[in-house]
């Protein structure tokens, strides 16, 4: 099993960390990752993206040009990712910072209202938990339990208190995609 990923949006919305996170969780696993982020030089506020590559192989390389997976959370990213997509791929988009999504027809395509969820989860910065989740439930290439042994990892001490809310996000993203692969199913 080998997922090569791309994660995209703004800096300041999760999208290095949601990377990180994977990829310690997929240490945890005994598996094989790179992650390698990139920003623009504004940080909040400009793009950010991430490649993070989980497999039970050797990698070869960190450097990639097309992508299993794309997680998406703002609308320039889905412009300039969509099209890396390998046919047979996913993408996963926040959908309501996106207001035009891939109509590309050999991929999979799930919006998820992430911020929504976060919102009333009382906290938007988990928002890119609730993706993470979604993700996890259309591709369980790691276990929750390791996300969550990860964000030990990767959270300072001093937000550890914040453990149960990412759990809840996480929980709550896995939901939010198995209703959405129950009404396409119908």
């Amino acid at each position: 099993m080998t997922e090569e990923i791309i994660i995209a949006g703004f800096g300041g919305q999760g999208v290095l960390s949601m990377g990180q996170t994977l990829g310690y969780a997929a240490m945890v696993e005994k598996k094989n990752v790179t992650w390698m982020p990139s920003y623009g030089p504004e940080m909040r506020g400009g793009t950010a993206n991430c490649i993070t590559i989980v497999s039970d192989e050797t990698i070869s390389s960190p450097i990639l040009s097309s992508f299993d997976t794309a997680i998406i959370l703002n609308q320039p990213s889905m412009e300039k990712f969509e099209s890396k997509v390998k046919p047979g791929g996913l993408i996963i988009y926040e959908s309501t910072n996106i207001l035009h999504a891939s109509e590309r027809t050999d991929i999979e395509i799930y919006p998820i209202p992430a911020a929504d969820a976060a919102n009333k989860l009382n906290n938007v910065k988990v928002a890119n938990m609730v993706l993470l989740g979604s993700f996890l439930a259309r591709r369980p290439i790691i276990q929750i339990d390791s996300i969550l042994a990860a964000l030990k990892k990767v959270l300072p001490e001093r937000y550890h208190n914040l453990l149960p809310l990412n759990k809840e996000a996480l929980l709550k993203g896995k939901e939010l995609m198995e209703e959405l692969i129950a009404t396409v199913a119908r």
